[in-house]
């Protein structure tokens, strides 16, 4: 059975339920496999006459195991995972990989919907109820709300940066009511991730079984390795072949998910880690030095302003670091084993924006701001990289240019189609938000005093 430890070495090691249920770590650290299960390249190879589903089966029973039987885990996977993933070759060697075709829109969808049913399979053995409390810069809050909407042993708190997400975005979240509270704050998605992680480690608060939906709950983001290992078998023409991915990054969930799926053998060349204005990563890899950024700068990729990702936990621990909850660093990890598979670019909104018009008019196609901030960053490393031009690549594009169209209309004067699942909630009622939060106090009183 593989173990869990936290990222700050401060808590004693625990099984996947507990890591599951808990979110996070009672040492305000994150949970991390103790050990990596690895694939034959050839079995990887083999995933190309797999279905989506399939594929979800066996790279997370490698992981879970015993852990949830295998029919209950085949019936999570098909429960979740029920919606299609796109795949569209773009250049000759270039293509782009459509994450947003789930129930919200949004690559989110896969790790939130695998969780709920997860969870749900958990506490339906222990006969327990669990109050998630998540912090969204756009996409996850809907994503969270949607997957676990009406489950009967969970209820969903979500805290929103009020002036940071589209409209789309946070009418996902607050007009579904029953289970799900969402709540808009006067303030940035770090302040927002920082009540939450508060709150996880306020001994006041422990009696309340309270956990996360975000990516920082290891069962959130071990789903996120399935469409790196399904993107690759679309692609690959040999068990050996590399691929280069370029991968929006804000939290760092998803860049996560690459690198694990690399530790499991998946054969990738290079992670490209495209970031908005929020460069602290890229500074970092470049320097050596990590200076988170307060407050963070607000762009036009929304869902990626991040100053202080959590998932850079993760990416330490797995090259030999640490560094703990407020971006000090611990241990430095091996930073030439992490420059050599990871390069980054920050992405200005100027180049975004760019990015999307210029991209429709030579492909006569609308690209979303995070999927552009990552094609973007594609042609910065395929300028610098001109002897890699041949190697595929696959770019990530992770919400519906739908959730965006305000931009995407005062840029290429076009309203992108608008999904039918977007179009059900544009009039829905929205019920007001619950409480002002100001403070951490306000945010801990609401939960005592109204949950």
């Amino acid at each position: 059975m593989i173990k869990f430890h936290s990222t700050n070495y401060g808590t004693p090691d625990v099984d996947f339920k507990t890591a599951v249920l808990r979110g996070q770590a009672l040492d305000k650290g994150l949970y991390m496999l103790n050990k990596i299960p690895t694939l034959d390249h050839r079995k990887i190879f083999s995933f190309k006459d797999l279905s989506l589903q399939e594929i979800a089966f066996e790279i997370l029973i490698e992981i879970i195991k015993e852990q949830i039987p295998e029919e209950s885990l085949k019936k999570i996977i098909h429960r979740a995972l029920n919606f299609e993933i796109g795949l569209e070759k773009i250049e000759q060697y270039d293509y782009l990989c459509h994450l947003s075709k789930g129930p919200t829109c949004s690559f989110k969808d896969f790790g939130a919907r695998v969780l709920a049913r997860i969870m749900e399979y958990f506490l339906s053995l222990e006969e327990k109820e669990i109050i998630i409390l998540t912090a969204t810069s756009g996409d996850t809050g809907g994503a969270v709300a949607q997957a676990m909407y009406s489950m009967s042993k969970i209820k969903v708190i979500v805290l929103y940066p009020k002036e940071e997400i589209s409209d789309l975005q946070r009418k996902q979240m607050t007009t579904l009511g029953k289970n799900v509270i969402a709540i808009g704050i006067n303030g940035k998605f770090d302040d927002c991730q920082k009540i939450i992680k508060t709150a996880f480690a306020d001994k006041d608060l422990q009696d309340y079984n309270l956990s996360s939906a975000n990516s920082i709950n290891i069962g959130r983001l071990l789903p996120q390795l399935i469409y790196y290992f399904w993107s690759y078998s679309r692609i690959a023409q040999n068990p050996n072949e590399k691929v280069i991915y370029s991968v929006p990054s804000g939290n760092f969930g998803n860049l996560t998910g690459g690198l694990i799926a690399s530790k499991m053998e998946l054969s990738v060349d290079k992670f490209i880690s495209a970031v908005n204005e929020n460069d602290e990563f890229p500074k970092f890899l470049s320097t050596g030095i990590y200076q988170p950024i307060v407050p963070s700068r607000n762009c036009l990729s929304s869902a990626m302003n991040v100053g202080n990702p959590s998932n850079l936990a993760r990416i330490f621990d797995l090259y030999g670091g640490q560094i703990d909850e407020n971006g000090n660093i611990q241990r430095n990890p091996d930073l030439e084993k992490l420059r050599s598979i990871i390069t980054s670019y920050s992405i200005s909104d100027k180049l975004t924006k760019e990015t999307i018009v210029g991209f429709y008019n030579k492909y006569e196609k609308i690209i979303e701001p995070h999927g552009a901030v990552g094609w973007a960053a594609l042609q910065i490393y395929r300028t610098k990289n001109p002897y890699q031009n041949d190697i595929k690549s696959i770019t990530f594009e992770t919400a519906d240019p739908a959730k965006f169209p305000d931009e995407i209309i005062s840029l290429i004067k076009k309203k992108p189609k608008l999904p039918r699942t977007l179009e059900i909630i544009q009039n829905k009622k929205e019920y007001p938000n619950p409480i002002e939060i100001n403070k951490y106090e306000d945010f801990k009183l609401f939960v005592q005093n109204k949950i």
